[in-house]
């Protein structure tokens, strides 16, 4: 008997989380555990190993092997974490996809505080409400926020929040090119489909480093949003229009 497809996809990029990894997924499977209770679909947590080099790619193979809702993708070098977003969508099963750091800065409770919104808004992004990264990097965050909403007008404050829910519909429309995770809202809004923002908490890093700052943030993230400005005024916003067309043949009735 073939199973169901599970009723959501946690999309989870890794570039040397070693230390993480264990505790991540067991916040991920108890909290995904009791809410698969309320479901009719089982879930899924879907790693993606970003080309690490510090023993995360072994590690997440035996978590995969004890883990039945745990499939990892390997990746051959690091691409960068749009890249392996991507990966992740197009291999996710789920109705619903939602993404996450691996660095345990996120509560996966919190799904908890997006899934409602679900019903009504294709995209729910997370907005960590007492932010607790350095002053580096909330410095970097807070200006690409005012120059980001100044030039594309996104009205989100904060994308820098990995803790996303998405409809699998909004994965298979926009088109993912490298950086581009900054700008998924932009991106779902350019196709019309409607987003929201809920607050989640942030909690410091405890283990590992991150893997930005000024320099990948702020800079590239610069040239980047040009390109999300020039994708936003050419894309097509059609609708087909369900109108009656005339058949060449008689109806079923005039062929008896």
């Amino acid at each position: 008997m073939t199973s169901p497809p599970p009723w959501i996809s946690i999309v989870i990029p890794i570039k040397d989380e070693r230390d993480n990894l264990h505790p991540l997924t067991n916040q991920l499977t108890k909290v995904l555990g009791e809410l698969e209770q309320s479901q009719s679909a089982p879930f899924e947590i879907v790693y993606i190993d970003d080309g690490s080099t510090d023993g995360s790619s072994v590690l997440l193979d035996e978590i995969s092997q004890q883990t039945p809702e745990v499939r990892v993708l390997h990746l051959d070098r690091n691409h960068g974490q749009t890249a392996a977003f991507d990966a992740g969508f197009r291999h996710a099963k789920g109705e619903l996809i939602a993404t996450l750091d691996g660095d345990l800065q996120y509560d996966p409770a919190d799904l908890t505080k997006l899934l409602p919104l679900t019903k009504d808004y294709d995209l729910v992004c997370g907005r960590r409400q007492k932010r607790l990264d350095n002053l580096i990097r909330q410095i970097s965050s807070r200006t690409a926020y005012l120059i980001r909403n100044a030039v594309i007008h996104d009205g989100i404050h904060d994308t820098g929040c990995s803790l996303k829910i998405f409809r699998q519909s909004v994965i298979k429309r926009i088109a993912l090119f490298h950086n581009m995770h900054r700008f998924f809202p932009a991106l779902a809004k350019m196709y019309g489909f409607s987003v929201t923002e809920v607050p989640v908490q942030h909690f410091p890093r405890a283990h590992g480093t991150s893997k930005y700052g000024i320099g990948n943030r702020l800079f590239a993230g610069l040239y980047d949003l040009i390109a999300v400005r020039w994708m936003q005024k050419r894309c097509f916003r059609y609708e087909i229009v369900n109108h009656q067309t005339k058949s060449a043949d008689p109806p079923p009735s005039q062929l008896q």
